[in-house]
């Protein structure tokens, strides 16, 4: 429970009771007002956050949202949206909602984790029912897997029981010890539940620069062809996602039960950015700072940026991620 919030709520409810001389009626009137704050779910919602199973999601404000923060990204943006809102919208699925973002560092897979958090939870990334594992960091050593897959299967079990719509998200797939992501296999699968939790209604996000080179090739052969990077279709390259995640040894992925068994509902790839692209993240950038936007210091800023292949510079090798510290230098005080 959030505290802050819960006391204002109590005292917003009990505003009488403040006015009780002795002490015992005192602790009694808080007594009962806690009682029926408690009794109450939708009263408790409104000082602290809570998880529903029924938590609408605003088509148009994650669009607008993945319109206004998400640039280059047509078939992410596409994908997101159409995934999304149809999974929440639906009062019974068959299964939880499983993605896998595929791309090289910095194209917006992160940042679209982050923006589905925040268009479930007001809290984000932060919420008490949104859940980051990461690789290196959560599951460092490979002579502990067995340890990690049944910490795992606890963690995932104990969190969708406490909130049917947790959203677990899982970075750095591509560095995860192979045949350790297979240990939740159960949960993603088309099952009512499992020893008496229900699983249907959680959200479960994959991401991984696995294919990122696969990615690379359809979108610099269509660059060389002439033709818009908005006319590459999902279907250009899905399925040798699928099949280069699951073939690649040094994958979280590789040989996976997820999916041979095709319980991975998207692979969804994110395309490497161009110049105009930079320039459009770094407009972003300074907004939010409370900046004017200076069109010569985001030139400055985007052409500090290294490009691929080395004779053509049509992609950005690092993507958005490094555009925000070099805006540092500008903005030094």
């Amino acid at each position: 429970m959030k505290l802050g919030r819960a006391a204002l709520g109590l005292l917003l409810l009990a505003p009488l009771a403040v006015r009780a001389v002795e002490p015992i009626s005192l602790g009694l009137a808080l007594a009962g007002v806690l009682t029926g704050y408690i009794s109450y779910p939708r009263l408790y919602c409104l000082f602290a956050e809570c998880c529903s199973p029924k938590r609408s999601l605003s088509r148009e404000a994650l669009q607008k949202d993945l319109d206004s923060k998400l640039f280059g990204q047509h078939l992410a943006k596409k994908v997101i949206l159409n995934a999304l809102s149809g999974f929440i919208s639906n009062p019974k699925p068959k299964k939880p909602l499983t993605l896998s973002l595929h791309g090289w560092t910095g194209t917006g897979k992160n940042f679209v984790s982050k923006i589905i958090a925040e268009n479930i939870y007001e809290g984000g990334l932060n919420s008490d029912y949104v859940h980051l594992f990461v690789a290196t960091l959560h599951f460092p050593h490979i002579s502990n897997i067995t340890l990690y897959k049944d910490q795992l299967q606890s963690w995932i079990r104990g969190n969708v029981s406490a909130c049917a719509r947790s959203i677990f998200i899982f970075d750095e797939m591509d560095k995860m010890h192979a045949g350790l992501i297979d240990a939740i296999k159960p949960y993603l699968d088309y099952y009512d539940n499992l020893d008496g939790v229900s699983y249907q209604k959680a959200i479960f996000i994959f991401l991984s620069n696995a294919g990122a080179e696969r990615i690379t090739d359809v979108a610099l052969d269509f660059w060389r062809s002439g033709k818009q990077r908005e006319e590459i279709k999902l279907k250009d390259m899905e399925h040798a996602l699928s099949v280069s995640a699951f073939n690649n040894k040094n994958s979280g992925f590789w040989h996976s039960s997820l999916i041979d068994r095709n319980l991975i509902d998207y692979f969804v790839p994110f395309l490497p950015l161009e110049y105009k692209h930079l320039k459009m993240c770094i407009r972003v950038e300074m907004q939010s700072r409370g900046y004017e936007v200076d069109e010569d210091i985001v030139s400055r800023v985007a052409e500090e940026m290294t490009f691929f292949p080395k004779e053509e510079r049509v992609f950005s090798d690092k993507g958005c991620k490094t555009v925000f510290t070099k805006l540092d230098y500008y903005y030094d005080d």
